[in-house]
């Protein structure tokens, strides 16, 4: 069982169409450990999710993308769902936003379609990841590793789990740094 996040600011971006129980497992999961999550978006009051073959719930956006600073967190979630990472890869404050977590070397996890943001961010080189099977290809031509198996994550409990150990050890870093 991995010691308490508190203290942890995790921004989880979306824009429209994320796939819900990509956001909200993974969130539960954070904030039960005691990590402060925030929805940040490119759009400014509320981003609806979708639930595997059609529209979600609206969910409030904690911070616009616009006055999102990568410094004011500790890790980043990207949900997955087709039309979310899509849409985030082609806005180039949100690639910046991402490419910022790499650039410093902090966690980000990432689920289902959402390295296509990663590819974008030109972070998917040299790295093992795991994705939807359609973007094995996508991710390859990157030059990342494409893997399907539990650790590198493609199931939301192993995923909950192995995200709360990748950033529980960030923030353990980032104590005894301080």
């Amino acid at each position: 069982m991995p010691r308490s996040l508190k203290g942890l600011k995790v921004a989880i971006l979306v824009a429209e169409g994320f796939e819900e129980v990509e956001l909200t497992e993974p969130r539960r999961a954070l904030n039960a450990a005691g990590a402060e999550t925030k929805i940040v978006s490119p759009k400014a009051d509320r981003v609806r999710s979708w639930r595997f073959t059609e529209w979600g719930e609206y969910f409030p956006v904690d911070q616009s993308l616009a006055q999102a600073r990568t410094q004011d967190f500790d890790a980043l979630l990207l949900p997955g769902g087709v039309m979310n990472p899509d849409t985030l890869r082609m806005q180039s404050t949100a690639v910046e936003f991402v490419k910022a977590f790499f650039d410093v070397g902090k966690p980000v996890a990432v689920i289902c379609h959402g390295p296509w943001t990663v590819i974008e961010a030109g972070a998917a080189h040299g790295r093992r990841i795991a994705s939807w099977p359609s973007l094995k290809t996508d991710l390859r031509n990157a030059g990342a590793e494409w893997v399907d198996q539990e650790v590198v994550v493609d199931d939301l409990p192993a995923f909950n789990r192995e995200m709360i150990n990748v950033f529980d050890r960030a923030l353990d870093k980032a104590r005894h740094a301080a």
